[in-house]
């Protein structure tokens, strides 16, 4: 009786393996596929395939192998469609950034300065930042809320003792027309972009030009030397996707599972993975768990502390703009 359960539990779980993968399938023809009625057809047609695997294929197992291997065949198709960095880009996504890293000396081209006047109406600025990796300090990290306290999105500010810091957030590209849709980042409808920023970009224009953003700062106990290993490491992927464009995926390639990369590869023990990596809304939380905060205030003081949403509406568009958001907030000068 137990061997009979036990097989009865796997050819179980391996129904719902193949029914799900099915799905995946059928989605990805329709989404993925040729536009229009002609991805529906195609995912009508593998539905219709494997439903004259079931019905026609003598035996269980041949028809699991029979329905996986049309799976296969999919997959494998979705894997080949190429990503591009030359596509009709939004204007504040239209330039690929790189960097040059000479030494001590790093030049990033295409750095991020948009004049908004709303979200979707602003004179695009990209220029080119100089800095040098022995005068940075820290990095601090940022993390914009919306709607829901699990949904969120950090991005890392890189600081400097002589200039202005440098923010690095990892993002979708757009094209025009696009937006985000949950779904569709599950899918290849979006590239992967670097958005390396000044920070009175990335903070206003989520603060001040998106209904409902709240956005938090924190100061890191990230230590210089490994705030220049990560800023490295997150500058060698800049530079590899400026030649070699990469797939968004809401799952495996998204904001947190960036940063986790880059702080994995920058550490000789890195901490064990957390299920909250998958929930970007809760990595305030992890880090504060994880000692990552420097301030040791309770996590709700901290966030409140935090809040520079009307420190950066007030602040505009000065040079100062980073010095100005930081008063008051744990961890900083007043």
């Amino acid at each position: 009786m137990f061997k009979r359960l036990l097989r009865g539990l796997l050819v179980a779980t391996v129904a719902v393996v193949l029914l799900l993968w099915f799905v995946w399938a059928a989605a990805a023809l329709s989404i993925d596929g040729p536009p229009g009625m002609a991805g529906m057809l195609l995912s009508g047609a593998l539905a219709g395939a494997v439903l004259g695997v079931l019905v026609v294929v003598p035996g269980r197992a041949r028809k699991g192998w029979g329905v996986a291997l049309l799976c296969a065949a999919v997959t494998g198709w979705w894997f080949s469609i190429p990503p591009s960095n030359d596509r009709n880009w939004q204007p504040n996504a239209a330039v690929t950034p790189n960097a040059e890293i000479d030494g001590d000396t790093v030049t990033i081209h295409g750095v991020r300065d948009c004049d908004y006047r709303t979200e979707f109406d602003y004179t695009p600025h990209f220029g080119t930042r100089t800095v040098q990796l022995s005068k940075m300090t820290g990095v601090d990290v940022f993390i914009g809320y919306w709607g829901s306290e699990w949904i969120a999105h950090p991005f890392l500010s890189f600081q400097f003792e002589d200039q202005n810091p440098i923010c690095l957030s990892i993002e979708t590209r757009y094209e025009e027309g696009e937006s985000y849709s949950a779904l569709l980042g599950f899918f290849r409808q979006y590239e992967l972009m670097y958005v390396v920023a000044e920070e009175r970009d990335l903070v206003r224009v989520r603060t001040q030009y998106r209904e409902g953003e709240d956005v938090y700062l924190f100061k890191t106990t990230v230590t210089p030397e490994r705030a220049r290993a990560l800023f490295l490491e997150y500058l060698a992927t800049l530079n590899d996707m400026y030649e070699h464009p990469r797939w968004y995926n809401a799952l495996t390639d998204n904001c947190t599972s960036g940063i986790r990369t880059h702080a994995v590869a920058t550490t000789e023990n890195p901490r064990p993975w957390d299920w909250r990596i998958l929930l970007p809304g809760k990595s305030d939380e992890l880090m504060y768990e994880r000692g990552g905060f420097e301030s040791d205030l309770p996590l709700a003081e901290l966030k409140e502390r935090g809040h520079v949403n009307d420190a950066a509406n007030a602040a505009g568009r000065v040079d100062d703009f980073p010095r100005r958001i930081r008063r008051g907030v744990p961890g900083f000068d007043e």
